[in-house]
């Protein structure tokens, strides 16, 4: 398998879905919600949609889960593939429009494949929270563990980045993004949920990765004021 996949598909996170699946739906108690809620979808390859049709990517599948919901809400896919922390923080300032009452952040794997400083990756990631909260806006961080390639140091370093970002800012943590596919192990050989690259999923496995997310979500919006 894939030394990345091998390594972050093991991780031993244990989100406490069962908890947040029970209240996702308290923000549509009595009703559909008043005004549609515009989330920023920022990130990456994973948040573009690499290598599959649009309707197939992650955006699209997040927004058909959230309707599915009952929610009112429109994803923006400003996923760039190839991004790095460092292209986040150079693009925030113009994606993030008045329009934006939300955002889910998704950046830092092209980071560590590249065997990039984590201390600059987490200063980047800084930057780009500093700009995001500063217009008030809530913000679902979605973390990717590093794989043990440039050692264990490296990578203690790296994972330490998500944490220490969303205890700073006081904001929600999806500790791993892939964790719809991790979930799988056991059950079917993950690699049946990924492209030929062995690095982004295939349409299947982004409809695994909504389904796992999609609650964490529908808290994001109701945090929306």
């Amino acid at each position: 398998m894939n030394t990345f996949l091998e390594n972050a598909l093991t991780m031993p996170y244990k989100i406490a879905r069962q908890i947040h699946k029970i209240i996702v739906l308290m923000f549509l108690a009595g009703g559909a919600m008043a005004e549609e809620t515009v989330i920023l979808a920022f990130g990456d390859s994973l948040t573009a949609g690499y290598g599959l049709p649009v309707v197939d990517g992650f955006v699209p599948q997040l927004q058909n889960w959230l309707d599915g919901q009952g929610a009112e809400v429109r994803v923006i896919n400003a996923g760039v593939s190839g991004d790095t922390t460092a292209g986040g923080l150079a693009r925030i300032n113009w994606v993030l429009n008045d329009e934006i009452d939300a955002v889910i952040l998704e950046l830092g794997p092209n980071d560590f494949l590249r065997g990039l400083n984590p201390a600059v990756a987490r200063e980047n990631l800084d930057g780009i929270m500093q700009v995001i909260t500063e217009k008030g806006l809530p913000v679902l961080i979605a973390g990717m563990p590093a794989p043990t390639n440039f050692g264990a140091e490296y990578k203690a370093e790296f994972d330490a980045i998500y944490p220490w970002l969303a205890q700073k800012y006081d904001m929600p943590l999806y500790p791993f993004f892939m964790n719809g596919i991790a979930e799988m192990r056991g059950q079917r050989d993950v690699m049946d949920f990924f492209q030929p690259d062995g690095l982004h999923p295939n349409a299947e496995g982004v409809a695994l990765i909504v389904e796992d997310i999609g609650p964490f979500v529908l808290e994001l919006i109701g945090m929306v004021e």
